[in-house]
């Protein structure tokens, strides 16, 4: 007694990702593009023809079978069977069929008739526009994937030292911001400072930053760090904010950073602003200093 073998098991099977491999479906699917609209161009010069004569008929006929048909033969081949490949053979075939029907009748009714002209209007303008053959076709073969070129990391990043960090350690396959670059560094503080995201790749956002991961990388409190969107601009950049910027007013500043060092004991105790270029001086300090 024969015994059936048990079903083996699904294999998942990872294909290598072949950038020339790629080019050559792009060139192929440029072709068959190109092929199809030449197609659509000849049927209706044939089914024009054929309004007035039917010499051209036989032969455009013929030529519309034998299209059509190795069309069919390589939309099919090598691929599974199913509703789906049923369907995108209609489909395929709809183009071709619906042309020699028309050339058909365009020799059944005699003389011009102004229902010729109008279907060969309706299908000339479908065809061209919708593309049943090129649906047809992208139903059952996977899309091919745009060819995505890389901006130069050179052209993106700032002169900033701290962009030039980012790209070495940030911004690298696996690290914490890959495909991204850093500009617009501005500092806003002793600790702080603020600047751009923005992604490398175009047409593609900033990838999800995890604020964890960039404050291990940083030794910066993960509190201190914020991101978010930059406003007016879409998902391509993102604003980076480090640390709280100093806004303090110039009396706290002098007594904290000037005086000590300058002139210690000295107060500030009155400050006028005017403006450059004008006969005062663009700020004007008045110091108090102790015994005076």
């Amino acid at each position: 007694m024969t015994r059936t073998p048990p079903p083996l098991p699904p294999l998942d099977v990872d294909i290598p990702d072949w950038p020339a491999a790629r080019r050559a479906r792009r060139r192929l699917d440029t072709v068959r593009s190109a092929t199809g609209r030449a197609a659509t161009v000849a049927g209706i010069a044939a089914a024009a023809a054929g309004l007035f004569t039917g010499d051209f008929t036989g032969t455009a006929l013929l030529a519309t079978a034998a299209a059509s048909g190795a069309g069919l033969v390589s939309l099919r081949a090598w691929k599974p069977g199913g509703h789906q490949r049923a369907t995108a053979s209609v489909l395929y075939l709809a183009p071709g069929t619906s042309l020699a029907a028309l050339l058909v009748a365009e020799q059944m009714v005699t003389g011009t008739h102004w229902s010729e002209a109008l279907a060969l209007t309706v299908w000339s303008a479908g065809t061209w526009a919708l593309r049943p053959a090129r649906v047809a076709r992208r139903m059952l073969c996977a899309p091919i994937p745009a060819e995505v070129v890389p901006v130069s990391v050179a052209e993106v990043v700032d002169h900033h030292p701290a962009a030039h960090w980012w790209t070495a350690m940030a911004a690298v396959d696996g690290g914490v911001a890959p495909s991204t670059a850093l500009e617009a560094v501005e500092r806003t503080g002793e600790r702080s400072m603020r600047a751009v995201i923005r992604s490398t790749v175009p047409g593609e956002p900033v990838p999800d930053i995890s604020i964890r991961r960039l404050s291990a990388l940083m030794d910066v409190p993960e509190e201190e760090i914020a991101i978010g969107p930059v406003p007016g601009r879409g998902a391509s950049v993102r604003r980076l904010t480090i640390g709280k910027p100093e806004d303090a007013d110039l009396s706290t500043i002098w007594a904290q950073k000037i005086a000590p060092l300058a002139m210690p004991g000295a107060v500030l105790t009155d400050i006028r602003v005017g403006y450059p270029g004008a006969a005062e001086a663009a700020a004007t300090v008045t110091v108090k200093e102790p015994g005076l």
